[in-house]
């Protein structure tokens, strides 16, 4: 399953900060598997002072973030579960407001797969 059509009852089954490799890993219920480049994550986080404010809250937070050159290094100072739907990542800058719920984590995974399937189809 694809991240354009991820099931709402979508869950990790397992999740690795690899601070060497300097990304996060997560595992899904579904068999899928999706590494984040810390880096990019913290420059793709979804909260409303990064995302330009409230009026630019929603799902249309583009997944093609993942893939431009961040502006800087960033690491993971702690990373903790948020209820059963999302992590909360205090980064190094001191930032710790956003939200990663499964499904904007599944929405912008950077694999080929699912980079693919983010593109229009020719029959579009």
């Amino acid at each position: 399953m694809t991240s354009t059509s991820a099931p709402s009852n979508l869950r990790p089954t397992n999740i690795h900060l690899d601070r060497e490799a300097h990304e996060l890993r997560i595992t899904w219920n579904d068999g899928h598997a999706s590494v984040y480049p810390l880096d990019a994550l913290r420059e793709a986080c979804p909260c409303a002072e990064c995302r330009g404010g409230h009026e630019f809250m929603g799902p249309a937070h583009d997944p093609d973030l993942l893939l431009l050159t961040p502006a800087r290094s960033y690491d993971v100072r702690d990373i903790q579960l948020v209820g059963k739907y999302a992590l909360n990542v205090t980064w190094n800058d001191g930032h710790d407001a956003g939200i990663y719920t499964w499904k904007h984590l599944r929405r912008i995974c950077p694999c080929p797969e699912c980079e693919a399937a983010r593109q229009p189809s020719a029959e579009d």
